[in-house]
C-alpha cells in the first residue's frame, strides 16, 4: 500500500465512520440472532456475523482501496502493509441473548501499527472513534485525555473467565488475579466483550481493562482508543503491545502501573507455588 493512499487519516476515519453508520440498521435488526457456524467451544458467529462483515468490507475497499482482515472470513497478513482490520459483532453472546453491551469493531493498521480505531456501540447509540494522535470523538465530539488516576478509586474491566480452562492464559491464572484485583479495586466488571472494555477506559468509564484475548480484530481498535486518549497499553508482562501480543493491558496513567505490579506479585506468587 503507498504511502499516500494512507497519508489523509481524517478523511479515511470520515469514510469508515459513514460506512459503520449505514450498518448499524443491519445490525440493530438482528439483535437476537442465532449461532448459525460453530467455531470452538463456546465460540460461534450468527449469519449477522457473516452478512455484516462481507458487506463492511466490500464497501471499505470499494471506497478506500485498502484490504480487510475480517474475523470471520480472515484477509491479509497484519505485521507489514496496510490493512483495516474487522469484528462485525464483537460480543457474539451478548448479541445473540439481545444484551445491549456489543458492538462493531474497526482498525486501520500499517506495519502492525494501530493507525485509526473505531468502535460503534449501537445498542447504546455511541460511536467511539480516534486516529492515534487523539483526541477521541464520542458521537463526532472530543474527549478529555486521560488523567493520572489511582486502581483504588477505579472501575477494571476484567476479560473471558472461567477457571477450568486451559490454554495460553489458564484459568487458573485468571482466578487468581481476582482476588488481589478485588481487594485493591472493589469495582471488577465482566462487560463480555473486549470492545466495551478498552472504549470505556478510553473514555475513562473504566480506569483500566484486563484482556485475556489475542486477535487482533477484538484489540486493535481498542488499542488505538486508548493510546489517543493517553492512555497506556502493553500486554500483561509490560512489554509494548503489537499486533501480535497475547494479551492487552490498558489503562489510564497510574493505574496502569499499579495493575502491572499487581500481575506480576501474582505471577510470582504462582511461580513459587
Amino acid at each position: 500500500m503507498a504511502a499516500d493512499q494512507i497519508a489523509d487519516l481524517p478523511a479515511l476515519l470520515a469514510t469508515a465512520s459513514e460506512i459503520l453508520d449505514a450498518a448499524i440498521p443491519r445490525y440493530i435488526e438482528g439483535i437476537g440472532a442465532p449461532s448459525a457456524v460453530m467455531k470452538g467451544r463456546n465460540d460461534f458467529a450468527t449469519e449477522l456475523d457473516l452478512e455484516l462483515e462481507r458487506t463492511i468490507s466490500g464497501q471499505l475497499e470499494h471506497r478506500t482501496g485498502i484490504k480487510v482482515h475480517g474475523e470471520e472470513f480472515g484477509g491479509p497478513q497484519l505485521t507489514s502493509g496496510t490493512a483495516w482490520v474487522l469484528d462485525p459483532i464483537d460480543g457474539t453472546f451478548n448479541y445473540s441473548q439481545g444484551h445491549p453491551l456489543a458492538g462493531m469493531l474497526l482498525a486501520l493498521v500499517h506495519d502492525g501499527v494501530p493507525l485509526l480505531g473505531l468502535t460503534w456501540l449501537p445498542i447504546l447509540g455511541q460511536r467511539y472513534a480516534a486516529s492515534t494522535d487523539g483526541p477521541v470523538l464520542l458521537n463526532d465530539e472530543p474527549m478529555p485525555r486521560l488523567p493520572q488516576s489511582k486502581l483504588a478509586e477505579a472501575m477494571i474491566g476484567f476479560g473471558a473467565f472461567n477457571v477450568d480452562s486451559d490454554g495460553r492464559i489458564p484459568g487458573r491464572f485468571r482466578f487468581d488475579l481476582l482476588g488481589p484485583l478485588s481487594s485493591l479495586s472493589s469495582r471488577v466488571r465482566m462487560h463480555g466483550s473486549t470492545g466495551i472494555d478498552l472504549a470505556f477506559t478510553a473514555a475513562g468509564i473504566l480506569g483500566g481493562a484486563i484482556v485475556f484475548g489475542h486477535h487482533p480484530w477484538d484489540n486493535a481498535a481498542g488499542v488505538a482508543l486508548v493510546r489517543a486518549a493517553g492512555g497506556v497499553v502493553t500486554d500483561l508482562a509490560g512489554d509494548p503491545w503489537t499486533i501480535t501480543s497475547g494479551s492487552v493491558l490498558a489503562a489510564a496513567p497510574g493505574v496502569h502501573e499499579e495493575l502491572l505490579d499487581m500481575i506480576n506479585a501474582v505471577n510470582d506468587t504462582d511461580s513459587e507455588g
